[in-house]
């Protein structure tokens, strides 16, 4: 009897069905190097940057259902909920590439201008800035 392991599958796989988004013949190591990219990234930003605590925490999530699935790609789409493994990959690159440019951008630094009045007003709320 012949049993198809699952990295077998995915390299027998041959199309994600999305247009543009091919078939990675072995996502989760590429998965977790992302992860660690990403995080690598943001530790270069301020522990009290809002950004970088709710990626991290994010990332930090994500890159442990990787590392605890034991290759079982089925088990970590699943529990990422994001689809097909290569699409997780193209959001973990695309978080990669944004986390690079909020470290360009210097997102946590305070406006060099001041916000006019009432322009952080949603709904009613108002906050100071």
């Amino acid at each position: 009897m012949l049993r198809v392991t699952r990295p077998l599958a995915q390299v027998l796989k041959r199309t994600t069905g999305i247009t543009g988004l091919a078939v990675h013949p072995n996502p989760l190591p590429e998965l977790t190097k992302t992860y660690e990219s990403t995080l690598a990234v943001l530790s270069s930003i301020p522990p009290s940057s809002v950004y970088r605590q709710g990626v991290e925490a994010l990332t930090l999530r994500k890159l442990k259902i990787v590392q605890g699935a034991n290759g079982n790609i089925a088990a970590v789409e699943k529990q990422l909920e994001e689809g097909q493994i290569e699409e997780s990959l193209d959001i973990a690159s695309d978080e990669l590439k944004l986390a690079a440019k909020m470290v360009e951008w210097k997102a946590w630094e305070p406006l060099e201008e001041k916000p006019e009045p009432g322009q952080w007003e949603y709904a009613g709320q108002t906050t100071t800035a």
